[in-house]
């Protein structure tokens, strides 16, 4: 095997017509947020060079929702899980003596 073969990946076929092979492509990709469509070109996809099945790169997709997640820039509240431990209160301090 060559060092070039090593470095680039091995074709997946297609899972839905099982005789095209699933090819890197850039695209561009539609969405609706709301009533509202979006669309992202350059968008990474794997696309079946015989029936043009389309598959989304799973880390480009998280990407995307998280930039169109309507709470993305708003500050978020530190809410804590577990109660703090309890505070002593003024005067129930005691010295422990040694003996």
């Amino acid at each position: 095997m060559s060092d070039i073969e090593d470095v680039l990946p091995q074709p997946d076929p297609c899972n839905e017509c099982h005789a095209g092979i699933m090819q890197p492509r850039q695209l561009t990709y539609f969405t609706w947020l709301g009533e509202e469509l979006i669309t992202v070109p350059h968008f990474p996809a794997w696309i079946c060079d015989v029936c043009g099945r389309r598959e989304y790169d799973g880390k480009a997709i998280l990407w995307l929702n998280m930039i169109l997640d309507p709470n993305a820039g708003k500050p978020t509240t530190n809410k804590r899980r577990t109660p703090p431990p309890p505070r002593p209160h003024a005067g129930t301090f005691r010295p422990i003596h040694d003996s």
